[in-house]
């Protein structure tokens, strides 16, 4: 999912700091109550509740989330601080596991193997710090890829770890909890987005008949989703990412747009933008190297980004800028880097796709996605079985 590292600690400060994500890659709620998060498996499965090692008892349990996307491995593990978490380590890598994907149809030898040595580290991790409930999921490049099952299988033979592939809606589900409570309170609704590396998806949210009041049940009030097929490895691919022009640039905003056409509810979402209070909120690295490059940071802040405000104009701006970026330019600047700079303009046109056809004043921008909201998922289940409080009261 995103570029950033996307380690929000929901109401909870970080513990850690750690480096910046590659640019990544999500409709209903998921389960996540006890014993339905897959954990470690196969060779090496361990017989406790979280089917993963036995949980450390001192200062609360932790809780682990891992998201293995088309261009991102990420590992996040925290423990429940207040009303959110607070973040005890994590891991990130660009594995680029959907690399040609959209031309052979199967996830290629080298980039299984990269992954695979990602997933070793994250292994690793879970087993230094034994966290009592996790959930590991993969997402479009294993939903799409016709040998992604047997990627997973390899995963949990040689690993022992059992990675979870989760549907689109699942995907759009999780992602709105992480960032549920990045919605502005005065808000009727807002459109989230999740520009991934080889599928994106929307959700609209309208609270016009409610807000739920838990962070765990923002996924209620999603009215309309979609998941597009196309992200940006995808769009990279399919029309070049180190050299674009403004004419092959409209070219990925046109393709883009012609998919947005079929969102359910497309028209009521414009009447409600222009009648009510309504944003739009990104989580992708895309829209976090935007705000960095509209900051003039001279290397990525998460801090200074997680949240930014970004109006109409200044998105303009900034869009126009990264486009007038030679590739070079784009690799050595500190925000974008080598690996996300045939990436980052893709994801733009993805980006003005979406702001064309649903045109507000401002966007937030959200460095947290999917890990996020599988740990809210997770701790507030848990609290719901400790206080004996169906979820169904959420609201």
């Amino acid at each position: 999912m995103a570029d950033s590292d996307r380690s929000a600690a929901a109401d909870g400060p970080r513990a850690v700091e750690r480096p910046r994500e590659g640019q990544g890659d999500g409709r209903g709620p998921s389960p996540a109550g006890p014993g339905a998060a897959p954990g470690f498996g196969g060779t090496e499965r361990r017989t406790h509740p979280a089917g993963s090692f036995a949980p450390r008892r001192q200062r609360g349990p932790l809780y682990a989330a891992l998201d293995l996307g088309t261009n991102n491995c990420r590992l996040l593990i925290a423990r429940p601080h207040e009303q959110g978490f607070r973040v005890v380590d994590g891991f990130t890598r660009i594995v680029r596991l959907g690399e040609g994907l959209s031309t052979t149809g199967q996830l290629s030898q080298a980039a299984m193997d990269r992954t695979m040595e990602a997933l070793r580290l994250c292994r690793n991790k879970l087993r230094e710090h034994e966290p009592a409930r996790m959930r590991l999921i993969a997402t479009e490049a294993c939903r799409s890829a016709s040998n992604g099952v047997e990627f997973i299988a390899r995963v949990e033979r040689e690993l022992g770890l059992a990675l979870e592939i989760v549907d689109r809606q699942t995907e759009a589900s999780l992602a709105v909890t992480g960032c549920a409570d990045l919605i502005e309170a005065e808000s009727a609704g807002a459109l989230m987005f999740d520009i991934g590396g080889g599928s994106s998806e929307l959700a609209w949210l309208d609270f016009r008949g409610g807000r739920p009041r838990r962070q765990g049940r923002m996924a209620s009030s999603i009215r309309s989703w979609q998941s597009l097929p196309v992200g940006v490895v995808s769009i990279a691919e399919k029309f070049g990412g180190v050299d674009v022009t403004p004419d092959s640039f409209e070219a990925m905003v046109a393709f883009v747009s012609g998919h947005l056409r079929q969102f359910r509810g497309r028209e009521k979402l414009r009447q409600m933008i222009a009648e009510h209070p309504v944003h739009l909120i990104g989580t992708s690295g895309t829209v976090t190297t935007l705000a960095g490059l509209h900051l003039g940071l001279e290397r990525y802040e998460r801090q200074k980004v997680d949240g930014l405000w970004m109006r109409r104009e200044e998105i303009d701006a900034t869009m126009s800028a990264l486009l007038g970026m030679s590739f070079e330019r784009r690799v050595a600047h500190s925000c974008i880097g080598r690996d996300r700079a045939d990436l980052v303009l893709p994801g733009c046109a993805i980006f003005e796709a979406i702001r064309r056809e649903w045109p507000t004043e401002r966007v937030r921008v959200a460095d947290r996605g999917l890990r996020e909201g599988i740990l809210v998922s997770l701790i507030d289940a848990d609290r719901a079985e400790r206080t004996g409080t169906s979820s169904r009261w959420g609201r």
